[in-house]
């Protein structure tokens, strides 16, 4: 009906929250776009399948159901969470004011969240009171992310402009600075307001070349790196190599935009080079090691002087490959010169590493050498020639077979050393009488072992002075008492093998001396004496040790450790004589052994 004042009886016609509650779920499901409905009070009571995708859930409809909203959770743009009570269809619900285009954060129960674009009006009865609202929303978060990612390509865009390494700037079709970044600013000294708004000509040395590039740019031409000269604030000229082309519209130029490179160090440095190349000759003549050129065809252009010591000769220059006499390989083979690595280097246009070779004299002397062939090419990458220098590895290779020799006298002495060590344990063990004292024993004679290495390896393990060794050993025992001890003999050199026993023997002696010999006592006195006397095999070294002053000595009823220990050093290991006296004035030890020595 058109006309309801023609009924006989008033008809109040539904109101909008009335007929949207009375539609179906079909006709819901046929608006394009996710929507739901709020009572009064905000309860759910109608929404569409679509409203049900965004927020990947169906929620419960009615009292005691889902209220405001049928979303997991709700987000503000920035990601503040927003409580049901606080979001947008509460607002509309308490205020009645409409909420257009407003943004939210829908979470899912699943954890994913989406951007939805939010309209909400309030649904009111003929009387104006509030019965509900009506919610239409969709998903704008690929819009969203779009405009994020024309956001970052915007901000890329100005930084690579700003802070690009080289100077840009950009040019009005009348010539004027509209836009000029940090490096060219820093490039020529000016701030942003002395430089931008003024005339390109203003800041040309040379006016014919601005005259040039604005008229080809102007018609529609590109500049590849067109050389010019600017002036800078401080009054210094600047070279620069500038790349320009320009933005037309409706084939007018509207502006140019150019890269501007300071090229001010490369035309110092052309200079430079050239110079330089003068000095190069001097150079590579100054150099210690041997270093000589050829041409492509490897016929020999120049060599130092040292290439001169290492051939023992002097080469022609124009001599094919190599300065060297005569090549050999490291397994004595010969080498031709034709197939040496200078050759190879050049006929395969490519550097030689990693080999090495003998280089032979003219008065036959070898020296084994490493080379570095390495091709030259021009600009255009045509080979033009090649550098070679040949490294003397004599000494490389010494140092080589001194390691290889140290590490096999390593692992040997190693070796001796635990075998020493688990003579010790086993002779304490058996002699000791409970276990403290094999202990206390035991730690004596390693302490003594570990002297003896301590002064071996301070000597790194080569001769050491039999002075130096016996003060080693028996100045931390018994202290320095030079009017109680005497220590001396001939100067002499012992080996490492000589200097570990005698270590341990010279201990055990000093030990007893320190208990219960002459040097328990303060009246007791103590000489080590040593000769050395040349024999046929070799040095005959004779050291006498003998105490006075201190108790009287009684002849032990059986030999202890002590003395096996001494006598399996000095006889078994030496191969020399141990002669131990306990005479009643004091011990006396005579110990005799040849030996490899010389005097220093």
């Amino acid at each position: 009906m058109s006309n309801i004042e023609e009924l006989a009886v008033e008809v109040c016609a539904p109101s909008e929250y009335q007929s949207l509650l009375t539609l179906g779920a079909s006709a819901l499901d046929a608006i394009p776009g996710a929507v739901y409905l709020c009572d009064h009070e905000g309860w759910l009571v109608r929404y569409n399948s679509e409203a049900v995708e965004l927020w990947g859930r169906a929620p419960i409809i009615g009292k005691n159901g889902d209220r405001f909203c049928g979303s997991h959770r709700l987000f503000l743009p920035d990601g503040t969470p927003l409580a049901f009570e606080d979001c947008p269809m509460a607002s509309v619900l308490i205020t009645g004011a409409a909420t257009r285009n407003q943004e939210v954060i829908i979470e899912r129960s699943d954890g994913t969240r989406l951007m939805a674009l939010v309209n909400i009006r309030a649904l009111r009865d003929r009387c104006g009171v509030i019965e509900g609202a009506i919610n239409c929303f969709q998903d704008v978060s690929a819009r969203h992310a779009m405009a994020e990612e024309l956001r970052r390509k915007s901000a890329d865009l100005e930084d690579f402009f700003e802070n690009s390494a080289v100077g840009l700037h950009i040019v009005s079709n009348a010539g004027i600075i509209q836009r000029a970044n940090k490096a060219e600013l820093n490039m020529l000294g000016y701030t942003a307001d002395e430089y931008i708004g003024r005339h390109i000509t203003e800041f040309h040395v040379d006016e014919p070349v601005i005259g040039d590039i604005l008229n080809k740019l102007g018609s529609g031409e590109s500049l590849d790196s067109y050389p010019a000269r600017l002036r800078a604030k401080d009054g210094t000229i600047r070279h620069v190599a500038i790349t320009s082309n320009g933005r037309f519209e409706d084939g007018k130029l509207f502006h140019t935009r150019c890269f501007t490179i300071d090229v001010t160090l490369a035309q110092q440095m052309e200079s430079q080079i050239r110079e330089s190349e003068r000095h190069m000759r001097n150079l590579l003549e100054a150099l210690p090691a041997a270093v000589y050129t050829t041409d492509a065809q490897g016929r020999i252009t120049f060599f130092n002087r040292a290439a001169v010591e290492l051939s023992g000769r002097t080469p022609q220059l124009g001599d094919m490959w190599c300065v060297t006499w005569k090549i050999f390989n490291t397994d004595g083979s010969a080498l031709p010169h034709d197939q040496c690595p200078m050759a190879v280097a050049l006929k395969e246009n490519r550097p030689i590493r990693g080999v090495e070779a003998i280089a032979e004299r003219p008065d036959g002397t070898r020296v084994p050498f490493a080379p570095y062939p390495t091709p030259l090419h021009d600009a255009d990458g045509n080979l033009v020639g090649a550098i070679n220098m040949l490294v003397d590895i004599t000494e490389r290779n010494q140092a080589q077979n001194r390691q290889k020799t140290l590490i096999d006298e390593l692992n040997h002495r190693v070796k001796n050393t635990l075998a020493t060590v688990q003579s010790l344990a086993a002779q304490t063990a058996r002699n000791a009488e409970d276990a403290n004292d094999g202990y206390r024993r035991f730690e004596a004679r390693l302490l003594a072992l570990s002297r003896a290495h301590d002064l071996l390896t301070r000597r790194h393990w080569g001769h050491t002075p039999l002075g130096s060794l016996a003060h080693e050993v028996l100045m931390p025992i018994f202290g320095q008492e030079p009017s109680r001890i005497v220590v001396e003999g001939d100067p002499v050199d012992v080996g490492t093998r000589v200097a570990l026993n005698l270590t341990m023997t010279l201990n055990e002696l000093a030990i007893n001396a320190l208990k219960y010999g002459a040097m328990s006592v303060e009246t007791g006195t103590l000489s080590v004496k040593w000769v050395v006397q040349p024999q046929s095999d070799g040095m005959l070294l004779t050291l006498d040790w003998r105490e006075q002053g201190g108790p009287r000595v009684a002849q032990p009823k059986r030999e202890g450790l002590g003395s096996r220990l001494m006598k399996r050093c000095i006889e078994r290991d030496l191969g020399g004589t141990f002669d131990l006296t306990f005479d009643p004035k004091g011990v006396c030890c005579r110990i005799s052994f040849l030996i490899q020595a010389s005097s220093p």
